[in-house]
């Protein structure tokens, strides 16, 4: 089914074609791959008056990586690469950059950002365990660096969804 072709629903046409729909499912996995990653500031500012809930929001946020982004950016490549094929967009710089943006979060998470939030949950742990049952937790210096690098990586792969929105709603390079 091409750009132009219109959909029907029991023989009567809708007023949307298949490549709308694609661009809606596209803005979709988008919203549902990182949307939550916004809200990780607010989330650690508050788990973080609670240092023995730490473990548990650490598991949650690796969880969120595995089972949300990285499916959630595998459907936004899958759609992106149907659009650009479908409306001839490969030239565009807005698709090479969101292309190359996709690898790169791929990675990050696969490689520096998945490894990091599994050894959070082991030193946050570990802070526990070193405060004793009714101990004051204090965060190791390990557990500060950890939360520093994958804060500030977090924040930059943040940054790179919002440009890359950018770039595709005004179609820069188009």
């Amino acid at each position: 089914m091409g750009a132009g072709a219109i959909i029907t629903l029991a023989g009567v046409p809708l007023a949307v074609t298949f490549s709308e729909v694609v661009i809606a499912l596209h803005i979709l996995a988008v919203v549902i791959a990182f949307g939550a990653t916004f809200a990780y500031p607010v989330i650690f500012a508050v788990a973080g008056r609670y240092p023995r809930a730490l473990p548990v929001v650490y598991r949650a946020v690796h969880a969120i990586s595995q089972r949300v982004i990285t499916p959630g950016l595998a459907l936004v490549v899958i759609f992106g690469i149907y659009l650009a094929s479908d409306l001839h967009l490969w030239s565009t710089f807005f698709v090479q950059w969101g292309l190359a943006v996709a690898v790169v979060i791929g990675a990050v998470e696969g490689m520096f950002l998945g490894p990091r939030e599994k050894r959070l949950v082991e030193v946050a742990e570990a802070d526990i365990a070193a405060a004793g049952p009714e101990g004051e937790v204090r965060q190791s210096d390990e557990h500060r660096s950890l939360v520093r690098s994958v804060g500030a990586v977090g924040a930059l792969m943040d940054l790179l969804v919002v440009v890359t929105i950018y770039f595709m709603v005004t179609r820069t390079g188009a």
